[in-house]
């Protein structure tokens, strides 16, 4: 078993400070508190006042505030104002915690300590808009069951079940994933994208769900691309990708998710999840722009990931296209 370490009282501290002050030595102190000489050395070493020196009261004080064991984010403001900034910027815990083990800073924090600290504050305050600080905004932790949708009919549909096993390693870039997401029940919708293998996510403001207008965005999107990088398209059975047949003729490949299996395609469905922090269900579609969207699909692309490694989309995206553009040009030069 381990040594047992009784702390010092209010009246042990009060008699070192009498005997200290009548001029004993620590060990005659120390054996008049039958006290090892070390515990009377570390007491006046640690609880004494720059400009007090050694005061019972302010000693046990200070003693009592070292054994505090309360959360770090309530005992370090510095750390607690870095992680609320970094919430209310969209990051998640992970996120935070994950950049901040790649930094030179001294600061560290689990995300689930994070978690904790959030959940303690709505436990204690009583006030739930604490949980806006979190990426689903929920107050209590837990799944949320959700209603599906039936199944289409599409023309050409081709089932995901078809498509090449080696995308569902995400190593491959040039495979993307579609939907629609619809602030209302009517009116207009924003079409999101994301790369499978970066993350990188593509947001526009549609004005209906209509099959042309979504595939002519898409088009548009991926006319500026290299063909490296537009190999498959992966969407949901809705009647908004009627038209994907169009994006064959391009060398794009596309493929619908079982029906109610929207998990198959769940890279755009967490990019969803992290959307309606920014524009909940029932949000008012003449409330954002396009414009608005552009500069949110640019703070997330360049919001770290954990899947990532704790980099960026952006930084990733960036970084195979450079690669794409660096090996056409070698290859030119050797032609």
């Amino acid at each position: 078993m381990g040594t047992y370490y009784e702390q010092l009282s209010l009246d042990e501290r009060s008699a070192i400070a009498c005997l200290r002050a009548e001029g004993h030595s620590l060990g005659k102190i120390a054996t008049r508190l039958d006290r090892p000489a070390s515990t009377i050395s570390r007491e006046l070493n640690r609880n004494s006042g720059v400009q007090v020196g050694y005061k019972p009261a302010y000693a046990d004080e200070q003693a009592r505030a070292r054994r505090w064991r309360g959360s770090r984010l309530a005992r370090q403001p510095v750390l607690r104002q870095f992680v609320l900034d970094r919430l209310a910027m969209g990051w998640s815990p992970e996120q935070i915690s994950g950049r901040l083990t790649q930094g030179n800073s001294s600061m560290r924090i689990s995300h689930e300590s994070i978690y904790r600290f959030i959940y303690a504050q709505i436990r204690r305050t009583n006030r739930y808009e604490w949980r806006h600080y979190l990426p689903q905004a929920k107050s209590k932790r837990g799944w949320r069951r959700r209603p599906h949708r039936p199944m289409e009919h599409i023309k050409d549909r081709v089932s995901i079940d078809c498509r090449p096993a080696h995308v569902n390693n995400r190593r491959q870039c040039g495979h993307w994933e579609a939907d629609l997401l619809h602030p209302r029940k009517s009116g207009a919708a924003i079409l999101v994208v994301q790369e499978r293998s970066t993350r990188f996510i593509l947001l526009a403001k549609q004005p209906s769900k209509h099959a042309q207008l979504v595939v002519d965005r898409i088009k548009c999107w991926f006319s500026a691309l290299p063909p490296q990088m537009r190999r498959s398209l992966t969407q949901d059975n809705g009647t908004e990708f009627f038209e994907h047949h169009q994006l064959n003729p391009g060398g794009i490949d596309t493929y619908f998710c079982d029906p109610h299996s929207p998990w198959q395609k769940g890279g755009v469905e967490n990019a969803n999840g992290r959307l309606r922090r920014y524009i909940p269900r029932g949000t008012d579609p003449g409330s954002f722009s396009d414009e608005h969207l552009q500069e949110l699909a640019n703070d997330l692309n360049n919001t770290p990931r954990k899947c990532l490694g704790f980099k960026t989309p952006a930084e990733v995206f960036s970084k195979r296209l450079l690669h794409l553009k660096c090996e056409s040009t070698s290859q030119l030069s050797l032609g």
